[in-house]
């Protein structure tokens, strides 16, 4: 049994319009203003924000003596892996101890921790990841390689554009952590309802992507979340 983007069905049960449309990358013009864009304001970004993410780093040690930074390997462009880079709100060896995936009142996060997720201001570091070019201010989350293990060949087609600190996905699962909580077993429920969901979405942003489109994601992103 294999997923589509429509869920978990057989593999005779397709979405046709994602089999229709297969999904690329943006023309070579938009990709190099895309990569313009990203770099000179990740730049920015790092050299506006350094004192607030050393403070954030301070904050994050000196509340349970680990590190501040927490790294984990992700799918990105073209199936590549890569280290993101978060802010740690979590308590240590919290990976081995719960899903990969975090419901609200989660016990493994940590006070500040909490803080944080909800501002999310965790994702800072991420800054450098689009610096590097390993991610872009707008793209499909990076997904944990067992996770992506389990795409049809539908759902790899998201696997073509960068991924992104926020995307559509993000904006329509603002409260995920409280629609988890919900759920009697986190993990499957993110992987058979969430995560189709989002996919869908990212292959819609990737069909009409531009910077304009992009500027306008960033802007609900930062905008308060009005439902929590």
């Amino acid at each position: 049994m294999a997923w589509n983007v429509c869920g978990r069905f057989p593999d005779d049960l397709r979405c046709p319009t994602l089999a229709a449309k297969p999904v690329g990358q943006p023309g070579s013009p938009k990709k190099t203003v895309k990569r313009i864009f990203d770099f000179v304001f990740s730049l920015a970004g790092l050299f506006i924000l350094g004192p607030l993410l050393l403070v954030i780093a301070a904050s994050v040690t000196l509340y349970d003596g680990g590190p501040a930074f927490f790294r984990q390997r992700r799918i990105g462009f073209q199936g590549r892996p890569f280290q993101i880079l978060k802010f740690r709100t979590m308590i240590l060896e919290a990976e081995s101890r719960g899903p990969g995936v975090t419901k609200d009142g989660d016990p493994r996060v940590t006070g500040i921790g909490r803080f944080l997720r909800k501002s999310k201001m965790d994702e800072l570091p991420q800054l450098l990841n689009v610096l590097k070019g390993e991610m872009s201010f707008v793209g499909p989350r990076p997904e944990l390689p067992k996770y992506v293990d389990l795409y049809s060949p539908e759902q790899r087609q998201v696997l073509e554009l960068k991924p992104g600190i926020t995307d559509l996905a993000t904006l329509a699962f603002r409260n995920e952590e409280m629609l988890l909580k919900s759920a009697s077993n986190v993990e499957n429920f993110y992987l058979n309802y969430c995560v189709p969901q989002k996919i869908l979405l990212n292959l819609e942003y990737a069909r009409r992507a531009n910077l304009w489109e992009d500027l306008k994601i960033i802007f609900r992103t930062l905008l308060p979340n009005r439902s929590s």
